[in-house]
């Protein structure tokens, strides 16, 4: 035996293998899947198409009912490929879903007008209606009181912080504390007891509750501006008592109204804050409830009293102050008259010094008053015995002017009589 560390005896080599030949590209599979994959698209599409025709035609869908035991039939007798080149799914399936909107429009316009034909038409005639009951509903349900309305009512229930009145709407009228009156109250139960009737203003419409708010302070404010506005109409005097002052001029109250005297209508302006506690006579300078403005005047309050000694048709007798191109301006002691020169003479006047000037003493009947704008129209033609006797002899006139007096004021009421 040959040693373990003699060389292994020559062995003929194992031939080497041949080369292998070239695999072939899988692009073959790759076709044929893709094949495959656009003829079950096509089948499918197919399919789809058959069944939405049958189902248009009221035909079972007997591709889906086929039974089992049916013979195979292969894809090119199933579908036309030819006529399947080119077109997408859009092709294939959109004319299916026009026809079936169509199909189902024409089928609810078939359904409206079968329900509009079943279905008669009626007349007004045929409802009941009564107008009266119509009417009386509409009055129950018309909203009671609107601002700035005037309501009646009788006191139904008191809270600490305001009244509950009966108005005749759906719920009652609340009147908050501080509207219930003029200044401060301080027993509401005592002010107003239960069934007491009361008028008030309604400030508020009403909420969502049919509750109204209103006030008898508003509406006692309200009266007050109108009973102020009445006396400065008529120019009359009040009189009115200081309760303060400030560096303008002096504060007081009228009809529950805050009123002010500048210090420039005061008779003694200088120390106004002296005033404070009198009583003053003033008239009126300004009354304004929009901009709750009540200015006054103890200037013209002087001017006013003067004014309640006149009248229309008395004789007065002035001083000329002042003389204008339209007139002359007369005092009367407090007030002055305009005498215009178309009321002096009936005669042709050429100028008015020709027949007065100023610091002469004139007598003339008074025509017309405005106590509201301090005016007082005169006329010394009305004296005359025959037109321009006044230019001739004025003296005359004026000596016998009482007496020509009473027969002027004759002819204006004679002429106020025939225009009457």
């Amino acid at each position: 035996m040959a040693g373990s560390g003699s060389p292994q005896p020559n062995r003929p080599k194992a031939p080497k293998p041949a080369a292998e030949a070239p695999r072939k590209p899988l692009q073959v599979m790759h076709i044929s899947r893709r094949h495959e994959e656009q003829e079950s698209l096509r089948q499918e599409t197919k399919e789809a198409q058959v069944i939405n025709n049958e189902a248009l035609a009221g035909q079972p869908a007997n591709a889906l009912t086929r039974p089992a035991s049916a013979e195979p039939v292969s894809d090119e007798g199933r579908f036309d490929l030819d006529e399947l080149q080119g077109m997408s799914m859009a092709d294939l399936l959109g004319p299916a879903d026009q026809s079936r909107r169509s199909g189902s429009g024409s089928q609810g316009i078939d359904i409206r007008s079968e329900e509009k034909q079943s279905s008669p038409e009626r007349s007004v005639d045929d409802f009941d209606f009564d107008e009266d009951a119509f009417l009386a509903a509409l009055d129950e349900n018309e909203p009671v009181g609107t601002t700035g309305e005037i309501a009646t009512g009788k006191v139904i229930a008191l809270e600490s912080d305001g009244v509950y009145v009966d108005i005749g709407g759906k719920a009652p009228g609340f009147m908050p504390k501080n509207e219930c009156g003029l200044g401060v109250i301080t027993n509401l139960k005592e002010r107003f007891p239960k069934g007491l009737e009361v008028e008030v203003l309604v400030t508020r419409e009403q909420n969502a509750d049919g509750m109204v708010t209103i006030s008898c302070r508003a509406l006692e404010l309200r009266k007050s501006w109108d009973k102020v506005r009445q006396m400065e109409k008529e120019g009359k005097v009040v009189q009115v008592k200081v309760n303060g002052f400030n560096r303008g001029g002096v504060t007081c109250d009228l009809e529950g109204l805050r009123g002010f005297i500048p210090r420039s209508q005061l008779q003694n302006g200088e120390n106004h804050e002296t005033l404070v506690g009198k009583s003053l006579g003033v008239a009126f300078l300004e009354v304004n409830p929009e901009t709750r403005k009540l200015v006054l005047s103890e200037k013209r309050a002087a001017t006013a009293a003067r004014f309640a000694e006149l009248e229309v048709g008395q004789l007065v007798e002035g001083q000329v102050v002042a003389v204008k191109p339209y007139g002359f301006f007369v005092d009367l002691g407090g007030v002055s008259g305009l005498l215009h020169q178309s009321m002096i003479t009936g005669g042709s006047l050429r100028s008015l010094r020709e027949v007065f000037d100023q610091g002469d003493r004139v007598k003339a009947l008074i025509t017309e008053m405005d106590p509201g704008r301090g005016r007082i129209a005169l006329n010394t033609a009305l004296l005359e015995g025959q037109p321009g006797e006044l230019l001739i002899e004025k003296d005359k006139v004026m000596a016998e002017a009482t007496e020509r007096a009473n027969k002027a004021r004759n002819v204006l009421r004679h002429q106020e009589q025939s225009a009457g």
